[in-house]
């Protein structure tokens, strides 16, 4: 099994490689680190980091040629298991509103916003607490209470209420974990989770929707 991990200059993938790596040791898969889009059309898995603003990531995704186009028809038209990561997963929505509106994937329907939580500090950066709205497999073993890493100031508002599969509390509902069919996106990071992380990583490489 071959885990394809995108790289297209969206920040630094060192931690994530390294997680996925880890875990992919013990699911007997192969995790690479590409821009090539025929190494991702050919992936078993892919997976989509983010760091940044929204626009700029989804400028940078496009401008790797032929990158987009290998990863919807990997994903959309193949069915292989997808993951999105912090602005990665934002990328999933129809549209984001950081800066100027940008259009998204629109894999799952939604609009990304800032985060409006009076009288905290935005960005909603550190360890929170889980909340489970959905099971799903990718979350098996982790529990309402269980803590995850974040760092973003903006927030991924689903328009259906089932593609919701975790949340946070941050002055109010702020979306941790979504998904669809063969496709599921975190806002936190799970390289920097501890064992919550690893444990949604090695579930992934698992998956089999």
């Amino acid at each position: 099994m071959r885990v394809a991990l995108i790289d297209y200059d969206s920040g630094n993938l060192h931690s994530a490689a390294k997680a996925f790596q880890l875990m992919g040791r013990e699911a007997g898969a192969e995790v690479v680190v590409t821009s090539d889009p025929e190494t991702a059309l050919a992936a078993d898995r892919i997976v989509l980091p983010g760091d940044g603003a929204f626009p700029a990531c989804r400028e940078a995704l496009g401008e790797v040629d032929g990158m987009a186009e290998a990863v919807r028809e990997a994903v959309l038209t193949r069915g292989a298991p997808f993951m999105g990561i912090c602005v990665g997963m934002q990328m999933l929505a129809t549209r984001g509103h950081e800066y100027r509106e940008t259009a998204g994937l629109d894999w799952i329907g939604g609009e990304i916003e800032a985060i409006d939580a009076p009288g905290l500090k935005v960005p909603h950066m550190g360890w929170n607490d889980l909340v489970i709205d959905h099971p799903h497999p990718v979350l098996e073993g982790i529990a309402t209470g269980d803590h995850a890493y974040f760092v973003h100031g903006w927030q991924f508002r689903v328009a259906d209420p089932a593609h919701l599969l975790a949340h946070v509390d941050y002055g109010g509902p702020v979306t941790a974990v979504v998904g669809r069919d063969n496709i599921v996106g975190t806002q936190f990071h799970p390289e920097k989770s501890q064992q919550v992380g690893l444990r949604l990583i090695a579930n992934f490489l698992r998956w089999t929707p």
